[in-house]
């Protein structure tokens, strides 16, 4: 199949109404042959044009879009090749004005106009976006609307429901709109109405129709005064509001621009949005949060746009939440701690402005997000500690609320996670012991599992931390006892475990206060160590935390440890290990292995 341009154009004129005419009296599979020749040559013009001045030139000079054209007169043609022959006669238009005239002098707007009422959506389709490429040419004939059958007809493209065919209608408003006389008439018949209900459509209808409203009231007091004060002004303000959202989009654009240009740009969406709730909303929903963020992240904070970036950051999180929760979720929540060290003071103000407008969201919601910021900020979490937030977390977690008491145990836990000893230090001080004890033993068992967890953060690489466990009378490890000794559920009796097996891990004083829970010296000979529950657990998680912790109080092997043994012995526990070594978890079976290795 030959695809240089003379034989297309020779192969498309062959394949017109002719052969498929006389297909009709022999016989319908030569037919359908020449119909699909017809398909295969309009297809490969069209592909071969599109976007290429030259390609288009070539054929109008081969005396292509006669052929193309005629296709679209062809009462019998497929779907397929309207399609196609639309396409290509739109594409002719575009760009060149040698082609919008051939177009035009063989009818094309004629049959196009026509199969807008073709029951086939694609052609429906096809046939509007052609004629908006001829509409928009210089060459384009101008559409009287004047005439009463041709605003018929535009108030009817206004009036379907295809997107398409009404962003049509607005770019023959606004290409044949020019004199006071159409305005007045496009006016009267309610297009602005029209038009303006139009606005919730895609973003390329909303923009050609607000094009076509521009043109409807360009230079005419009179029309710009009855649209004004249409339907009590909020015909009006609906199309301001419109006008603004494509600016903000405009201005995340220019953003991106280099030099003066982009570093003025947040300031203009700063000032444009600022103290209406109304645009920051239409400023989220065109992903202005995420844009402002990515940009900061990409750049450096040594320039003037980092400040005007961070300004406008603190404007889109003024009143709405969405805002605030997707920017505190994000990696720029980081940047924003790192700018508050910053040498230059306007980078220091305006990370400022943000964590400010931040701090307005709900609790729930700044709690989730700060769970989220401690666990990535480990190398800058004193900044954030020493910023206040300890204390509050501290007071939510009395809360009466189970929901924000929870929220705020898991904040310390991530806050404590892989935190130096100092820092560690800071928190149990705003905690205190006291309160930490009643976490353990609250009423809820999230919060209690949560805050053991936390115990085993504070413990984890500080080994005096233990000190906080058993000091104060034994306050903490008490409560962890009394957790461990119920049995809630087993996500708070694995994280009891865990506590015990760190401590396990310590000094003498550390493994006998350990031993104190887990085989009381003055325990109920009847009820057996609440270990040995636990190594029979459905659980493997619990399983395997129990049998750490006993490895751990039989090692390293000395004359403590033996007696130690010997009390887990006498409690039922080494033979309830000894009785494990098939258990169906591996992990569980090589601790038991090194278990009995060390007793």
């Amino acid at each position: 199949m030959g695809t240089r341009p003379e034989e297309l154009a020779a192969r498309l004129a062959a394949g017109g109404p002719g052969v498929v005419g006389g297909a009709a009296g022999g016989g319908g599979g030569e037919g359908m042959e020449g119909e699909q020749e017809r398909v295969l040559a309009l297809r490969e013009i069209k592909n071969q044009i599109i976007g290429n001045r030259t390609k288009k030139l070539l054929y109008l000079r081969l005396g292509a879009v006669p052929a193309v054209v005629a296709a679209l007169a062809e009462p019998g043609a497929s779907p397929a090749a309207l399609v196609q022959a639309a396409a290509a006669a739109g594409s002719f238009a575009c760009g060149v004005d040698d082609g919008a005239r051939a177009v035009l002098a063989a009818g094309a707007v004629g049959h196009l106009t026509r199969l807008l009422a073709h029951p086939d959506d694609k052609v429906v389709d096809a046939c509007a976006r052609a004629l908006r490429m001829i509409y928009q040419s210089k060459q384009a004939p101008n559409f009287d609307v004047n005439n009463e059958k041709n605003m018929d007809f535009l108030l009817s493209l206004l009036d379907s429901n295809n997107e398409n065919v009404t962003e049509l209608a607005a770019n023959i408003i606004s290409n044949s709109c020019d004199s006071n006389t159409e305005q007045l008439a496009l006016c009267g018949a309610g297009v602005p109405q029209k038009l303006v209900s139009l606005f919730g459509g895609s973003v390329n209808l909303r923009d050609a129709c607000l094009d076509s409203m521009t043109a409807i009231v360009r230079n005419n007091w009179e029309v710009a005064s009855r649209f004004a004060s249409m339907d009590h002004g909020k015909a009006f303000r609906s199309i301001v509001g419109q006008i603004k959202t494509k600016l903000i989009l405009v201005l995340l654009e220019l953003i991106e621009e280099p030099g003066h240009v982009g570093d003025e740009a947040p300031l203009a969406l700063t000032t444009l949005i600022k103290d209406s709730v109304e645009l920051q909303k239409q400023a989220f929903s065109t992903n202005a949060v995420a844009k402002l963020s990515n940009h900061l992240v990409a750049n450096s904070l040594e320039t003037r746009r980092a400040v005007t970036i961070l300004l406008a950051l603190a404007e889109l999180c003024s009143k709405e939440e969405e805002s605030r929760s997707q920017l505190m979720s994000g990696q720029v929540s980081t940047l924003i701690l790192d700018a508050l060290k910053h040498d230059c003071a306007d980078i220091r103000i305006a990370a400022c402005s943000c964590l400010k407008n931040i701090s307005r969201s709900s609790k729930v919601a700044a709690l989730g997000a700060i769970c989220n910021i401690a666990v990535n900020l480990t190398p800058r979490k004193s900044v954030l500690l020493h910023s206040g937030v300890v204390s509050q977390l501290v007071n939510l977690s009395k809360s009466m609320d189970p929901t924000l008491r929870l929220k705020s145990v898991l904040a310390l836990r991530n806050s404590m996670f892989l935190l130096n000893p100092k820092d560690k230090d800071f928190i149990m001080k705003e905690l205190t012991i006291s309160t930490l004890s009643s976490l353990i033993c609250d009423s809820e068992h999230f919060v209690q599992e949560q805050t053991l967890a936390l115990v085993h953060n504070l413990l984890d690489g500080y080994v005096d931390a233990v000190n906080y466990v058993i000091g104060e009378d034994g306050m903490v490890i008490n409560a962890i006892s009394r957790q461990l000794n119920n049995a809630s559920t087993p996500g708070v009796c694995i994280q009891g475990m865990l506590v015990l097996t760190n401590m396990a891990a310590g000094d003498e004083l550390s493994k006998e206060a350990v031993m104190d829970v887990i085989v009381p010296h003055r325990s109920d000979r009847i009820k057996p160590s609440f270990v040995v529950n636990f190594l029979q657990s459905k659980d493997k998680q619990l399983r395997v935390a129990s049998l750490w912790c006993i490895l751990n109080l039989a090692y390293p092997k000395s004359d403590a440890s033996s007696t130690r043994v010997a009390r887990l012995q006498n409690a039922g526990v080494m033979s309830q290990v000894k009785s494990m070594r098939n258990d169906p978890c591996l992990d569980c079976k090589l601790r038991v292995s090194t278990v009995l290795d060390h007793c």
